[in-house]
């Protein structure tokens, strides 16, 4: 296919895209900086969320086989745009291996940085692709504004941070749906070989009938109060602590495990009871969360997650992922699958282990180029965030919490109003300490 015929499948694509399915309502006629509209086959991205893992999901999008290039970028802080912006130009990565170099494929001038909470909106425009990886409490708002602009979509997980925000993102899904827009979620045991080939082979054990999923750490980085700082902008730059920006570890790390019994399983649970609490990280610095959680959770056929995560200093370090069926077993981190007695049945060749960060971007943008709609992951993001943090609320509540009524009891976390000045729902007492879920007496349906 010579280089015009690819701009006029991709024009195509995106006018087909523009439409919501069956003629429902014409949606925004796209922005002139999108390339498909005119002869330019270069695949535009915006980065929304510059911090680690923005950086990291740049890269791996720039890393490509195809002609993209970066050309806006947006966050709430300008030093950590700046950190972002110095990173991927360091000459050290200037000659990627792709495409020649990496540095030619980075076009963001002064005028397309942009900063704030409102950030988001300004850089959206200018993108075929958005990348979001903004803390995850922005996320239903950052995708619900890439939908309605019409543009294909890489966003990390989790999606939401509480139930208000996981029935923005299922109806933002929808329209994505209705729009042929590709939406990849970060939940990358989806584009890893050794999952991918476990999957094919789970009729070997028979039907699910239990499981167990941990993510056992010593936990991630703290970054202390500095002087000067507002109560919102803390609670911003120290965002793994407090729930309307993380959702607890339980939601925003162990995500990928829970999500894996949930795919094998076909379906979601129903229900989830557990245990949790502060036992050793109970300092200033860690906000609001929990160090560990043990959920059961109970899905429609009966079967069982035994589901735990934990962020406590020298102990036990384990993140992996366990099912057991009627007629063998599948062990997830080993890529191998045995019967009841321990016999292996399949032993998947490690040799053939890819990079499943750079596999979800190779594909999505892969499918971009060729004018394809493959992805559609916003759902069931949506619903195994869902999972855990109908985890979150049992292990906070100690109650048996059923996913209906958690999904509609119109939970809502975040600031009345996105503004520095603005106070979080959540604020410190006097001595600078938060207030903790309590299990007995949190309530939530």
């Amino acid at each position: 296919m010579n280089d015009s015929s690819k701009s006029s499948t991709r024009r195509d694509f995106v006018k087909q895209g523009s439409l919501l399915a069956g003629g429902l309502m014409a949606a925004p006629l796209l922005s002139k900086a999108n390339f498909f509209s005119g002869a330019d086959d270069t695949i535009k991205i915006a980065l929304i969320g510059c911090g680690g893992r923005g950086t990291g999901a740049a890269m791996q999008a720039l890393l490509t086989k195809q002609n993209v290039k970066l050309v806006a970028m947006a966050d709430a802080f300008r030093d950590r745009l700046d950190n972002c912006y110095k990173s991927l130009t360091a000459d050290d990565l200037s000659d990627s291996g792709v495409n020649g170099n990496l540095k030619a494929r980075i076009d963001v001038p002064e005028e397309r940085k942009f900063v704030g909470f409102d950030a988001y909106q300004k850089a959206i425009p200018f993108a075929d692709v958005v990348i979001l990886t903004t803390p995850p409490g922005f996320r239903p708002i950052h995708f619900e504004e890439a939908v309605k602009q019409n543009k294909q979509i890489f966003m990390e997980k989790p999606v939401a941070t509480d139930t208000a925000g996981i029935l923005r993102v299922l109806k933002a899904a929808e329209i994505a749906k209705q729009k042929k827009l590709n939406v990849v979620v970060g939940l990358q045991r989806h584009y890893e070989h050794s999952y991918l080939e476990l999957y094919k082979r789970k009729a070997m054990i028979g039907d699910i009938t239990s499981a167990q999923a941990w993510w056992n750490s010593d936990g991630v980085w703290v970054n202390p109060r500095k002087e000067g700082q507002t109560e919102m902008e803390y609670q911003m730059r120290n965002w793994y602590y407090f729930v309307w920006l993380c959702g607890d570890h339980i939601c925003e790390q162990h995500i990928h495990n829970i999500d894996v019994i949930n795919w094998f399983k076909g379906g979601y649970p129903v229900k989830a009871q557990g245990m949790g609490g502060r036992e050793v990280r109970k300092g200033k610095d860690y906000g609001e969360i929990f160090d560990h959680h043990y959920v059961e959770y109970t899905y429609a056929d009966g079967s069982v997650l035994n589901s735990q995560c934990r962020h406590i200093k020298n102990t036990m370090s384990k993140v992996d992922e366990l099912l057991i069926g009627t007629k063998g077993k599948i062990y997830c981190g080993d890529a191998h699958i045995t019967d009841l007695k321990g016999k292996v049945l399949y032993q998947w060749d490690k040799k053939n282990r890819n990079d499943p960060y750079q596999s979800e971007h190779d594909e999505l943008f892969a499918a971009v180029a060729k004018g394809e709609y493959k992805f559609a992951d916003a759902e069931n993001g949506a619903k195994s965030t869902m999972t855990a943090i109908l985890g979150r609320m049992a292990t906070y509540s100690g109650q048996v919490v059923e996913w209906d009524k958690a999904l509609n009891c119109g939970m809502s976390l975040a600031p009345k109003t996105f503004d520095f000045a603005a106070a979080p729902q959540v604020v410190p007492d006097a001595d600078g300490l938060y207030k903790i879920a309590t299990p007995g007496v949190t309530k939530y349906v």
